[in-house]
């Protein structure tokens, strides 16, 4: 069993397989030390994290805890002293307006209906822990529904500089200004059917805000201008798809990497993987999943020149899919135990992980293989992302449990401590601090200074 201390070298040689891209890496390194979803390199590694605890049960532990208003599962991002999240107020509707809403619903999934909801961002001291600011973005009468698992704010923002970029699908993308607390512009041009809510987490490359549209109805990656939110580019999914409506939404998120010398943003759809230029919106190229696969949530990580992607629904399968050093893209394993449907998989050195939604098993996988090395039931149901810090890997489930598991090709439970409240959204680390965004708190975990 390798210890997580010489792990280092192994992980410096992974990273250096792929360069990612995304703004976010350098927006880090100016300063913003988890601008998106999954951190600097939005594959959620944290970079230059050290000395975490993984006893969360021992208060001298918790360094504060902040009550968050509302509901919502977006990540937090962080950057100097200032932490922000989104969420959501909603209103409940009436009987009536519950069934004129579910009658435009093409599924039969729980859905929570309201009359109106309000979207807010919020911003939290780093060092104390107090609420600095609570800034109301827009308000949107009759909504459309959410699935009872979602909110309406599930979507990470992102943070770049003083702006704050903020997605919340069908209804509205908007760019808050952090110091003056006002919103810079808001775009709701684009109308979809997410059936479920929103759930596609925004990045951004350059002067270009990506995030994906893929509902029952439309779907598309899109582009904003990050100046004043206009479309600077829109392009449709290409692929064929299945003809019922349910099975052509998808809430992924992309990843640029790069490939023969050109940035490409990776973007998972329903049945197909993309690629696309993110500078003009051109398809590059699309490999088909081989199987059904939909309501695709986890963003892939790359490394190995592949690409790694979890396929979802109604079975999820995880391909490999080679992208360096061919001439067209293509699938070189697939595995089908126990994959992800919501979280996003984690690569730490040749080893890949995936921890499965309900019954929480954590598979570990030769990354270059496929071969199984090991698959452990943790226990509980989970939608947050596993997250590599300090040398270990940390796992939230719903029920508030926190798994700390040292990498490698043999299974060591560190830890299980649990937090108060469900957990959904993705945990983040920054420094010596480690992040957990529960349904009603904020915690900043941190060994006591000496």
């Amino acid at each position: 069993m390798r210890s997580p201390s010489l792990l280092a070298p192994i992980v410096r040689a992974s990273s250096a397989l792929v360069l990612i891209l995304s703004l976010a890496s350098a927006i880090a390194a100016s300063g913003h030390e988890w601008p998106e979803f999954r951190g600097p390199t939005g594959q959620g590694h944290a970079p230059g994290a050290k000395n975490l605890p993984i006893d969360f049960a021992n208060p001298q532990n918790v360094a504060w805890k902040t009550s968050i208003p509302g509901k919502g599962w977006s990540s937090p991002v962080i950057g100097g002293n200032e932490i922000w999240m989104t969420y959501g107020v909603d209103v409940p509707a009436t009987e009536e307006q519950k069934r004129e809403r579910l009658a435009s619903n093409t599924g039969n999934q729980p859905l929570v209906i309201s009359a109106r909801v309000g979207f807010h961002a919020i911003c939290v001291s780093r060092e104390e822990g107090k609420v600095l600011a609570d800034v109301d973005l827009f308000a949107v009468d009759n909504p459309q529904p959410v699935h009872d698992l979602n909110s309406f704010a599930s979507c990470t923002p992102v943070l770049s500089g003083n702006r704050l970029y903020c997605s919340f699908g069908t209804y509205g993308t908007c760019c808050l200004d952090t110091k003056t607390r006002n919103v810079v512009w808001l775009n709701q041009e684009l109308k979809i059917q997410h059936e479920n809510g929103p759930g596609s987490h925004p990045i951004l490359f350059e002067d270009r805000l990506l995030v994906h549209f893929d509902g029952s109805d439309k779907q598309s990656l899109v582009a904003f201008d990050v100046a004043d939110g206009s479309i600077a580019w829109q392009t449709p999914r290409s692929g064929e798809m299945h003809s019922n409506p349910q099975e052509k939404k998808a809430y992924g998120t992309p990843l640029v990497v790069e490939q023969d010398g050109r940035p490409v943003a990776v973007s998972p759809a329903a049945d197909w993987v993309y690629g696309y230029d993110p500078r003009s919106g051109d398809e590059l190229w699309r490999v088909s999943y081989g199987d059904l696969g939909y309501s695709t949530v986890p963003r892939p990580v790359a490394g190995h020149g592949m690409v790694y992607v979890c396929t979802s629904f109604n079975r999820s399968i995880l391909l490999a899919v080679r992208y360096e050093g061919v001439a067209k893209p293509e699938v070189v394993w697939k595995f089908d135990r126990q994959v992800s449907q919501k979280p996003s998989p984690l690569l730490v050195g040749d080893e890949l992980y995936i921890v499965s939604d309900k019954g929480g098993v954590l598979t570990c996988l030769d990354a270059q293989s496929g071969e199984e090395r090991y698959a452990e039931r943790l226990g509980g149901n989970f939608s947050a992302s596993p997250l590599f810090a300090d040398g270990k890997i940390y796992l939230a489930s719903h029920e508030g449990e926190v798994f700390v598991v040292a990498p490698g090709p043999e299974f060591e439970l560190l830890s299980q401590t649990s937090l108060d409240g469900q957990i959904m959204a993705s945990p983040a680390a920054v420094g010596e601090e480690l992040y957990f965004r529960t349904a009603a708190s904020l915690y900043r975990l941190q060994k006591p200074k000496k």
